[in-house]
């Protein structure tokens, strides 16, 4: 009996082309809203300005915050993996 036999295939995380277009299309709209409504308020152009930055900043974080969590969910499936692989060797003896 092989090790890996007895260790449950991982699920692959797929998404449809539709999600991955929404996505994008719902980004995309989003940001140019508040664009529209940034260069449309009445007050000075500095102002504006540091609104724009203000969101751009608040993207990145956004961005910066996701990858961070992605990263932190992988790595803890790969230890998760590492360790079953660890308990089955240790049950079978080996």
């Amino acid at each position: 009996m092989n090790m890996s036999d007895n260790i449950a295939p991982s699920v692959p995380a797929t998404q449809t082309q539709s999600w991955v277009a929404f996505t994008y299309i719902a980004f995309v709209t989003s940001l140019g809203m508040v664009g529209l409504g940034i260069a449309f308020l009445p007050i000075e152009i500095w102002m504006r300005g540091y609104l724009g930055i203000g969101v751009l900043m608040v993207v990145q974080s956004c961005l910066t915050l996701a990858k961070t969590q992605r990263d932190a969910a992988e790595n803890a499936r790969l230890l998760n993996r590492v360790e079953s692989a660890r308990t089955e060797k240790m049950l079978l003896g080996g």
